[in-house]
C-alpha cells in the first residue's frame, strides 16, 4: 500500500499497488490509472517496455494542451 498524490490530484488518496499487465486471449495489455487498458502486445516485456512511452506520450500531450491554454490566454 502506498500514499501517492499526483500534481493534479485534488486530495490525497491510498493506493494499492497490483500488476499492470495482464494477459487477455494470450495478448498481454498493461492497465493506467486512467483506466485504461493498452494493447495487444505479444510478450509481456514488450507491454512493460511501452509503459514508459505510453507515460511520455500522455507528459508530451499534457503539454500541447497547457501550450495551447496559454497561446489563447494571450490573445
Amino acid at each position: 500500500m502506498a500514499t501517492i498524490q499526483r500534481a493534479q490530484d485534488t486530495r490525497q488518496s491510498t493506493y494499492f499497488r497490483s500488476e499492470r499487465v495482464s494477459t487477455i486471449n494470450g495478448q498481454f495489455f498493461f492497465s493506467t490509472r486512467e483506466g485504461t487498458l493498452e494493447g495487444p502486445y505479444f510478450s509481456r516485456d514488450e507491454a512493460e517496455r511501452q509503459v514508459p512511452r505510453y507515460i511520455a506520450r500522455m507528459l508530451q500531450s499534457q503539454a500541447i494542451l497547457d501550450s495551447r491554454d496559454r497561446d489563447s490566454a494571450l490573445s
